[in-house]
């Protein structure tokens, strides 16, 4: 069942205050996702298929060694695609790092400010 307008708003407003209140938490949890190059990703595509052929002359000849290298190029091509390189994942650290760090704007009323407020009113009989 889907959410309602008002709904959306609400969780859309709530998800706002916690990536302004809770950077570190954020940070933490995977806010700041990598993905892996192009270039790494066609390398480690190369390198498994690679592997799959050297898996495959190893049981054609029956020799287990080149089998065994085969699997371990395979495993290295699936890690090279989908491991995310070292200079984009300290980019992106230091990129949340420098967001933590900057002074927050004037305080705005957050999101449980306002719905306190509310709940005042309406303990009070407004609305």
């Amino acid at each position: 069942m889907p959410l309602s307008e008002h709904e959306q708003r609400l969780l859309d407003e709530m998800e706002r205050s916690l990536y302004q209140n809770d950077a570190d938490f954020v940070a933490k949890v995977g806010g700041g996702r990598v993905r892996p190059t192009y270039r790494a990703v066609v390398l480690g595509i190369l390198l498994a298929v690679v592997g799959i052929g050297v898996l495959l002359t190893g049981v054609f000849t029956q020799i287990v060694l080149v089998g065994i290298l085969g699997f371990v190029l395979m495993l290295a091509g699936v890690l090279v695609a989908i491991t995310p390189s070292r200079r984009k994942r300290a980019a992106a650290a230091l990129d949340d790092q420098q967001q933590a760090s900057t002074p927050k704007q004037a305080q705005q009323p957050g999101f449980m400010d306002k719905l306190n407020e509310r709940w005042d009113k309406r303990q009070d009989g407004e609305q």
